[in-house]
C-alpha cells in the first residue's frame, strides 16, 4: 500500500519523525561499533544583540554545524538591519522614504520579501496592518525621535492621516529585480514585521545546513522546528501582561512561529488617561479597546509578527471574527477592570496545553 501525504505541514512532520528514528538507529549502531564515543546530539547556543533588542538560538545538532555559524548569523542580521532599520539614515528604507514621488527605487531581495508579506496582510486585514503608519507613530511620540508625552491637535492628526496609506506604494517585479515607488509622499515603517522576518531568515540558514531542530528568538518573536534537547516538542510560554509578568499560556510545537504584540509596555499617561503605542491608522488615535495582548501562531514568524500587530488594532471582536474566517491561530488577553480574561480563535485550540502544565519560565 502506498501512502500519499498531500499536506506540506504533515509531510514535514513525517519527515522529521522518520529522520529522527533513522538517526537514532544509526547512532545506536555506531555506538556499538565505536566504544567510548560521545552519544547524543550537540546542543549549540548562540546569542547576541541586534535591532535594539536581543536574539538567541538553541540548536540540537546531530551532525557538525559550520564552524563560523555565529558569524554567518551575524552577517544575515546585519543585512536586514542595513535594509530596514529606520534608525540608520543610510538604510534602504530611509533612502526610499526620502525619495520624491513616482521615482522607481531598486530594492534588495530581503526588502522585496518583507514588502510582499506586508502587502498581503495589509489587504487581508482591511488596512489594520499599515506599513506607512510612521507619521502617526511619530506624531504621538512613539517613533525613533525623542519621546514626547502629549496629545496632538486634531488638525495635526488629520494631516498625518493624509500622509498614511499603503495604497500609494507600487511594486514592480522584473527579471532585473524589484523596484518600489510611491504615488504620494508616504514613508514606510516595517518594524512590525522585520524582526519576525529576520527569524525566518535564520531558520532558512539553519535548514540549509541540515540543522532542522532549533529554537530562534529575536526580541520575543520565536520560531521552532523539530525537537528540543530532551527529544520532545518545544514548549513556549505566552507572557501574561502587566507589571508582575508570569505566564498566561503554554503552547507545544514542533513546527511554526509565535509572535506577541501588546500595549502594556509602551505607552504614556496624561491627565489620568492612558495612550497606547498601537495607533489605529483609520482614526489616527491610539487604540481604546480592552485588548491588551495578542499572540499569533503561523508558519512563518514574519506573518505571525505582522498579524499580531493587525489584531491589536482590530480588537478582540473584529480580530477573532477575522482570525476564524482566515483560520488563524490567535490567543488574546483582555483587561477587564482589575482582572485579565483570555479568549482564542478556533485554530488555536490545537495548541492548548492543560493549565496544570503552566510553569513560570518564559521558555522550556
Amino acid at each position: 500500500m502506498i501512502l500519499v501525504v498531500k499536506s506540506k505541514k504533515v509531510r514535514r512532520k513525517l519527515f522529521l519523525h522518520l529522520r529522527r528514528r533513522l538517526n537514532c538507529v544509526l547512532s545506536v549502531f555506531f555506538f556499538m561499533l565505536i566504544s567510548g564515543c560521545d552519544y547524543g546530539p550537540e546542543i549549540i547556543e548562540i546569542s547576541g544583540k541586534k535591532f535594539g533588542t536581543t536574539y538567541r538560538l538553541i540548536i540540537v545538532a546531530d551532525q557538525p554545524a559550520p564552524a563560523d555559524l555565529s558569524e554567518m548569523i551575524e552577517s544575515e542580521l546585519n543585512k536586514i538591519d542595513v535594509s530596514m532599520s529606520t534608525y540608520k539614515s543610510s538604510s534602504e528604507i530611509n533612502q526610499f522614504n526620502r525619495l520624491n514621488t513616482n521615482i522607481p527605487f531598486n530594492i534588495s531581495e530581503h526588502f522585496a520579501s518583507v514588502i510582499e508579506i506586508s502587502e498581503n496582510i495589509w489587504l487581508e486585514s482591511g488596512g489594520a496592518f499599515e506599513p506607512t503608519i510612521g507619521p502617526l507613530v511619530d506624531l504621538w511620540g512613539f517613533g525613533p525621535d525623542v519621546k514626547s508625552d502629549k496629545v496632538p491637535s486634531e488638525s495635526d492628526i488629520s494631516s498625518a492621516i493624509d500622509a498614511v496609506g499603503f495604497d500609494a506604494i507600487s511594486i514592480k517585479v522584473a527579471v532585473t529585480g524589484t523596484t518600489l515607488s510611491k504615488s504620494r509622499p508616504v514613508r514606510l515603517d516595517l518594524s512590525a514585521v522585520a524582526k519576525g522576518y529576520a527569524v525566518d531568515v535564520l531558520a532558512n540558514l539553519l535548514e540549509s545546513y541540515a540543522l532542522p531542530d532549533y529554537l530562534i528568538e529575536i526580541g520575543g518573536e520565536t520560531r521552532v522546528s523539530g525537537y528540543n534537547p530532551q527529544g520532545k516538542p518545544w514548549r513556549l510560554a505566552i507572557e501574561s501582561p502587566g507589571v508582575r509578568g508570569g505566564v498566561a499560556h503554554i503552547v507545544s510545537m514542533t513546527d511554526g512561529a509565535v509572535a506577541t504584540s501588546g500595549d502594556y509596555r509602551n505607552y504614556f499617561e496624561l491627565d489620568g488617561k492612558r495612550y497606547s503605542h498601537t495607533i489605529d491608522p483609520k482614526s489616527g488615535y491610539p487604540i481604546t479597546h480592552n485588548l491588551t495582548s495578542v499572540s499569533v501562531i503561523a508558519d512563518s514568524c514574519a506573518e505571525a509578527d505582522a498579524w499580531a500587530t493587525a489584531m491589536m488594532v482590530l480588537g478582540d471582536e473584529k480580530g477573532l471574527e477575522l482570525a476564524n474566517a482566515l483560520d488563524l491561530a490567535v490567543y488574546m488577553v483582555l483587561n477587564e477592570g482589575q482582572t485579565l480574561k483570555s479568549s482564542n480563535s478556533k485554530a488555536f485550540e490545537a495548541y492548548k496545553a492543560p493549565n496544570s502544565e503552566i510553569p513560570s519560565a518564559k521558555e522550556i
